[in-house]
């Protein structure tokens, strides 16, 4: 079998910790296995070199800024073939342009295009190990690009779908995805096994253990993903192509996701190309929209209420007040909100399944929890509430749906 490892930045944190992940991939590789390993910079050496960039600048979409970040798996790469080496055992190690990771230009944000494995095939048939740095690219000019938070769970789901390995373990510092955040929810339970579709809504609606952008590479290609700890040997949670028995579920999952801001256009104009002209400017500028809510007009206006990443919030106050000031008074009419959170219950099993909107609604009622904003799909149902009442509604909700149970135990909604 050809394995892609990947180990985050806990996972390398200290030299003992690397003598751990070099002890465990020339386990794999015994066991007769081709090896493949993507590390992340060693934790908290990303923010360290962030800081200091931030002392001579503030745009974190420099070039020069990915320039400078991408350094931490290069030292990373280099230290845990060293470590494998020190064991026994024979390693190189690739940078994202010895790999030939090409992206676009997009600095700090930027999106994989293609990957040449056939500098890992060449090490692999040697019987080396391959270290190759997570998070980094090139684009066609040779600059060097980062792909954004999480990105070395993107590199390795992406090199293990240009590789076809058998399987792309993700070890961190949870040994598992589970039904809720342990730290909020004592009783949430790891999930064994999940879908590519429900890890896809969790990833993005708030869930820590994966970067959004892995789970899609791993959909479209058909990565197996296997979540797992680098401090113990357990089994984790397989992430899937959908099942059968994934369908009696009916929630498999809760989220809070607290970093998002509320923006509310007081007295807009209603009529035809308004909505296109307010958030033109903010996907101009990169700024996500999530939910969007309009109010019945009345006298030829109406309220408009969105949400954008917290970290988003002045940038997108700005744009609107000065690329749209006409339709909210110069910027009179613009009322935000960032002590908000948004929580969200996911499951394949909605699609077969009635009530659980109402459920999820009576739940949060029956503790006096206020709604401000709904928004649902085929498998997913969000609300936004009050900041304060976040960890409440987790709990509720967890218990409210029997996610302490096991899947077999729950009963059924509706």
């Amino acid at each position: 079998m050809l394995i892609v490892q990947k180990y985050g930045g806990t996972s390398v944190g200290t030299i003992d910790r690397m003598r751990e992940v070099a002890k465990r991939c020339l386990a794999t590789q015994r066991e007769g296995h081709d090896v493949v390993v993507i590390v992340s910079a060693m934790s908290g050496e990303t923010n360290r070199l962030l800081a200091l960039s931030k002392q001579l600048s503030d745009d974190s979409n420099d070039r020069e800024v990915d320039v400078i970040v991408s350094t931490g798996e290069q030292v990373s790469v280099g230290l845990v073939a060293l470590a494998i080496r020190a064991q026994g055992g024979q390693a190189t190690s690739f940078l994202g342009h010895q790999v030939k990771i090409t992206t676009d230009s997009a600095f700090s944000r930027a999106r994989i295009q293609s990957i040449d494995g056939q500098p890992i095939f060449d090490a692999l048939k040697t019987g080396k190990i391959a270290v190759v740095a997570g998070f980094q690219g090139t684009d066609v000019a040779g600059n060097i690009t980062t792909l954004g938070r999480g990105g070395s769970d993107t590199s390795a789901v992406a090199i293990a779908a240009a590789l076809k390995a058998d399987v792309c373990e993700i070890y961190t510092d949870v040994d598992g995805v589970y039904t809720a955040d342990p730290n909020v929810v004592p009783g949430a339970r790891k999930i064994e096994r999940i879908s590519y579709e429900e890890m896809l809504e969790l990833a993005s609606l708030g869930a820590k253990v994966l970067q959004i952008r892995s789970v899609e590479f791993g959909m479209k290609y058909g990565v197996a993903i296997h979540v797992r700890s680098s401090f113990n040997q357990n089994q984790g949670t397989w992430v899937v192509p959908e099942e059968q028995a994934m369908e009696q579920v009916v929630v498999a999952g809760v989220t809070a996701n607290r970093d998002e801001a509320k923006i509310t256009l007081l007295a807009v104009p209603d009529h035809p190309g308004v909505a296109a002209k307010i958030f033109k400017p903010l996907s101009e500028s990169g700024i996500v929209v999530d939910m969007i809510i309009q109010n019945v007009s009345a006298e030829g206006r109406t309220d408009l209420t969105f949400t954008v990443p917290k970290g988003d919030i002045k940038r997108a106050q700005e744009l609107l007040r000065t690329r749209c000031g006409d339709l909210c008074g110069g910027g009179e009419r613009i009322v935000t909100n960032d002590s908000i959170a948004k929580i969200s219950v996911v499951g394949v099993g909605m699609r077969s399944h009635a009530g659980v909107a109402q459920r999820m609604f009576e739940l949060l009622a029956n503790e006096g929890v206020n709604i401000l904003m709904i928004s649902t799909s085929e498998i997913k149902i969000s609300v936004i509430v009050d900041a304060k009442y976040a960890e409440l509604a987790t709990r509720v909700l967890h218990d409210g749906f029997g996610l302490h149970l096991p899947a077999g135990e729950r009963a059924s909604v509706g």
